[in-house]
């Protein structure tokens, strides 16, 4: 299962869903979805956040408090409990704000 926490600033991305096999939708939607925002977010401002893929566990660290950046933060987060909604044994996420 992938697990989704976001703990104030603080948003961890860890597991696999198991959905079909490595390759699967649910991992490729996590992942186009995270790459999708890190990037605008940084595109937008290099400094909005600070972001580690460290192959098991992503992180993404908020560093900015800008309009921009909770917009794109928030739009990642709801995809991903939409994400959860249809796949809820593959995806879980969790917030605490």
């Amino acid at each position: 299962m992938i697990t989704i926490k976001r703990e104030g600033n603080l948003i961890t991305i860890e597991g696999h869903a198991d959905y079909k096999n490595k390759d699967d939708i649910v991992c490729a939607s996590v992942s186009s979805i995270m790459y999708t925002t890190v990037n605008a977010c940084l595109k937008l401002k290099s400094t909005s956040i600070d972001y580690k893929d460290d192959g098991e566990i992503v992180t993404i660290n908020i560093l900015s408090d800008d309009k921009y950046t909770k917009a794109l933060i928030n739009n990642m987060l709801s995809l991903y409990m939409e994400l959860t909604s249809k796949y809820p044994n593959n995806i879980k996420v969790e917030s605490e704000e």
